[in-house]
């Protein structure tokens, strides 16, 4: 049901920006504390081994434990508000794009909007599209998460004024170039690998065996986001790595800080510094986090528009029998 299916007219592109802000406000709540132990590793700069002196971090459990103990469980859940903002944003612009564009393709083109290169092509531009809008909550996310105690900012609003204030407005898009050059390739890889392994399952799976259509697309979906996120990881390391630039102050607790004049001073000082393994810290939160999320995102969008076909569905037998 993902991407437009000529045989199968039942979402609406407003119904799919539904689905996909539901799946991404449910998939959210249950990934933060996966996301706030992944961005703590990638804004490390000591390595993430017990052997390395001054290094907050060692492993996930060890992050588990030491943030729940410095500040309880509620720091699981740093900057919620801004990445619920941005997992609804991101999940409505991203699937209603994506719905739009593989039905122009349809349209337009002598392309099948089912094949797997046309979803990644277009699963790559919905994401760009979507990223361009929520750049700044992403940014706001990620300060959140990554400050430490005290608080440099109270809340939302505060952060917003007091980096504008003080930083300017472009500091809302830091990180972007790192983010449009990876996205576009992970988003791709996550839409055909999904569909790759759709059809995949649909061919290996006997028709008896197909109720359980829920579980296949979470597996799918984790499959799908395990392969895109170990593909693209390092652009997302530079991204968090820029996005904290001029944050400097909030980060002393947490180890070693450094600043960054752009992406290639980025990737050329933790290439010197921290070795090619630099471009991968973080990567065990992040492929369990891309598993769960990729599979839920998947799995949850999916199911509400299921049931938005079988609402509309309902709706019009009720107004034939009336």
């Amino acid at each position: 049901m993902v991407g437009y299916d000529p045989e199968a007219k039942c979402v609406s592109t407003a119904e799919a920006a539904a689905a996909g802000s539901a799946s991404g406000f449910v998939t959210r709540v249950l990934v933060s504390p996966l996301d706030v132990i992944k961005i703590r590793f990638q804004l490390q700069i000591e390595q993430l081994s017990s052997r390395s002196p001054g290094a907050k971090y060692h492993g996930i459990l060890q992050a588990v434990q030491r943030i729940f103990q410095e500040e309880g469980l509620r720091a699981f859940w740093k900057g919620h508000v801004p990445a619920q903002l941005l997992s609804v944003g991101y999940g409505a612009v991203q699937f209603m794009a994506f719905e739009s564009l593989t039905k122009l393709v349809h349209n337009v083109t002598s392309y099948n909007a089912r094949d797997s290169f046309v979803h990644f092509v277009c699963g790559g531009l919905a994401a760009c599209t979507a990223t361009v809008a929520v750049q700044p909550v992403d940014t706001l996310r990620t300060r959140f998460a990554a400050q430490g105690e005290p608080k440099i900012y109270r809340n939302l609003r505060h952060a917003v004024v007091t980096m504008y204030q003080t930083e300017g407005p472009r500091t809302f898009y830091r990180g972007l170039t790192p983010t449009i050059i990876a996205i576009f390739p992970y988003a791709g890889l996550q839409f055909s690998f999904y569909n790759i392994l759709q059809q995949f399952s649909e061919w290996v799976i006997p028709a008896e065996g197909k109720k359980g259509g829920n579980v296949k697309n979470l597996v799918c979906g984790s499959c799908a986001g395990i392969i895109s996120k170990t593909l693209t990881y390092p652009f997302d390391l530079f991204k968090k790595r820029l996005q904290v630039g001029g944050f400097e102050h909030a980060r002393a607790a947490f180890g070693q800080v450094r600043m960054y004049r752009g992406l290639l001073d980025c990737m050329r000082q933790i290439l010197r510094e921290e070795g090619p393994g630099g471009f991968f810290k973080g990567l065990s939160p992040s492929l369990l986090k891309a598993a769960v999320s990729t599979g839920l995102i998947f799995f949850w969008y999916e199911l509400f528009c299921s049931l938005l076909c079988t609402l509309k569905s309902t709706d019009s037998t009720t107004r034939k029998e009336g």
